[in-house]
């Protein structure tokens, strides 16, 4: 389900979310990088033969500017940001078959390995065997890349060069694959190291910067070294170290699906829950479950979960009132993102079922008190995803009167302002319209006018995010009107309210549907649902076109139409 922000509910990012690659001036971080090129230019026209330094004079070559000339993290950081870029740009390069670039590009990032290699090696006390076989691996791989696309410059017959450009990209991703192990070994080996000699607070901020350094530079690979901060969470007894090294380990999950499941496997998942069944941590409760939720965006994360109760432990936490509305609004939260439709592995939560009925009994409550709109907006995305798990779901809700109080809260500005809201709110009503006892509820609580509007639901900021919440809401109105109006009633009402004008408007004018073709098959489907009940509300026009004509002919005829068609 869609939600604002950086939730993993959704896949919109939030601006400003990720961290600053260097915290230094662009002009310097500038000069920095040109030092790292030039001096790969150099070794180039040297024929990839690295150019002999001083010692000290090539510690101040790679780590200008940074804590100092002996630190193999910055080393490895500088180096492997660079060593990505290049491998992006031939990427880049090769898709565009510029192979005089690509092999130029692959010569250089030869000299850029062998530089991370000896560099590293120089100043680090952490080589070992497994290392040493990676990066044998990771040259040989480098310098089968510059071979074969010095061997596609001489070739000019275009099917040869297809067959090549294959096995140009095969060797390209294996070097990948070969610099992201090596990467990721290195890095788990230095935050061990460093995580011995530094304080605890100390290490766990200097890993969350060097994590985020490093996948900003490369989202090729993962970055192990978060089982540090799982085990210091585990370990830790005292709130402030706990709540310090929970947020590190929670800015980690915002930076991509590869950590997250890094740190379901490094047992993140566990080390979370024992913080929420501990009265001690209650107030680090809100932070730790919005940690997991994160976490729950991958398999991983949801198989851990399973495996440690996690479910029982969030019914308990949103039947007590003795909790406070944030700590069971990031269980809800937490809720929404294990039950999301986008992850298969879900649909077998097998513990899940067994406190179905006490979670949406407490979500209902948890809307109904709502005091701001983003509870809202957690408890009524847990809800709508629910109506997607099981079909039981549906069939609760109508008993607890859920329609009452999503439709009473679509008047209160404070809990539903956003076309996200109102998108959870009427996924909720089109899973329950597939129950014939919900069309006299809705029909009772004026729900079809409420439909209605929200076939005129418009985006006020014109962001990406909003314009597709804003479709979302048109084309599940749409599906909903289409599902209830199998009840007379409700069709003869929607037709008072103009429900058909409405749908036609979408069909014909591209801009009020924003030229989403789901919202214009939604709209046909339910344009012929009511023309069926009510076919006096049409013109002749719009009949011939729109209605009797087989459903794909009038999409085709809908989907051309210029913007000055009436």
């Amino acid at each position: 389900m869609a939600l604002p922000g950086g939730r993993h509910l959704d896949s919109i990012t939030l601006p400003g979310q990720r961290l600053h690659l260097m915290q230094v001036d662009s002009v310097q971080r500038w000069m920095e990088d040109l030092k790292l090129m030039t001096e790969c230019e150099c070794m180039c026209v040297l024929q990839a033969k690295p150019i002999s330094l001083e010692e000290d004079a090539q510690g101040d070559l790679i780590l200008a500017g940074g804590p100092g000339p002996g630190d193999p993290l910055q080393l490895l950081l500088k180096r492997g940001w660079v060593i990505s870029t290049e491998l992006r740009r031939i990427g880049q390069k090769l898709a565009q078959d510029r192979w005089a670039r690509v092999h130029s590009m692959s010569v250089r990032l030869t000299c850029h390995a062998r530089s991370m290699v000896s560099e590293y090696s120089a100043v680090s006390r952490n080589s070992s065997k497994e290392m040493g076989q990676i990066e044998k691996l990771l040259m040989e791989k480098c310098s089968e890349l510059s071979a074969v696309t010095e061997r596609c410059l001489q070739v000019e017959n275009e099917h040869v060069l297809k067959s090549m450009k294959a096995c140009v990209s095969e060797t390209l991703s294996m070097l990948g694959q070969h610099f992201g192990q090596l990467l990721e070994l290195a890095l788990t080996r230095e935050v061990q190291t460093e995580s011995c000699s530094v304080t605890e607070l100390e290490c766990s901020g200097r890993i969350s910067a060097y994590c985020n350094l490093c996948l900003l530079g490369s989202s090729n690979f993962p970055v192990s070294a978060s089982q540090a901060l799982v085990r210091k969470i585990d370990a830790s007894d005292n709130i402030y170290t706990t709540e310090s090294t929970t947020g590190n380990l929670f800015s980690l999950t915002q930076e991509g699906a590869p950590l997250c499941r890094i740190i379901a496997k490094e047992g993140g998942v566990v080390a979370l829950f024992k913080i929420c069944r501990q009265d001690t941590f209650r107030c680090l409760y809100p932070q730790a479950l919005r940690t997991l939720a994160s976490i729950c965006c991958v398999e991983e994360g949801v198989h851990q979960l399973e495996k440690v109760d996690g479910v029982l432990c969030l019914a308990d936490i949103l039947t007590d009132d003795s909790h406070s509305e944030a700590t069971r609004a990031e269980a809800a939260a937490v809720v929404a993102q294990v039950t999301s439709p986008h992850l298969p592995v879900t649909q077998h939560l097998s513990s899940f079922m067994e406190s179905m009925e006490e979670i949406v009994t407490a979500l209902i409550k948890l809307c109904q008190e709502a005091s701001s709109g983003e509870v809202f907006l957690l408890a009524s995305a847990a809800l709508a995803n629910i109506t997607f798990f099981d079909t039981m779901a549906c069939e609760m809700l109508l008993q607890l009167n859920a329609i009452r109080v999503l439709l009473e809260a679509c008047s209160d500005k404070q809990r539903v302002d956003t076309p996200y809201t109102r998108d959870q709110i009427v996924t909720i009503l089109a899973n329950m319209s597939v129950l014939e006892q919900c069309a006299s509820d809705i029909i009772q609580e004026n729900g079809v006018q409420l439909i209605m509007g929200m076939l005129s639901e418009k985006p006020r900021s014109g962001t990406p995010a909003e314009v597709a919440a804003c479709e979302r809401v048109q084309q599940k109105a749409a599906v909903t009107l289409a599902r209830l109006s199998r009840d007379p009633d409700v069709a003869r009402e929607a037709v008072r309210l103009s429900c058909m004008s409405r749908l036609i408007e979408l069909c014909r004018s591209p801009s009020e549907r924003n030229s989403s073709d789901a919202v214009l098959v939604a709209c046909l489907a339910a344009l012929r649902r009511l023309a069926g009940v009510c076919p006096e509300g049409l013109q002749d026009s719009d009949f011939q076109q729109l209605v009797q004509p087989r459903l794909v002919d009038s999409f085709l005829l809908c989907s051309n139409m210029e913007e000055s068609f009436v």
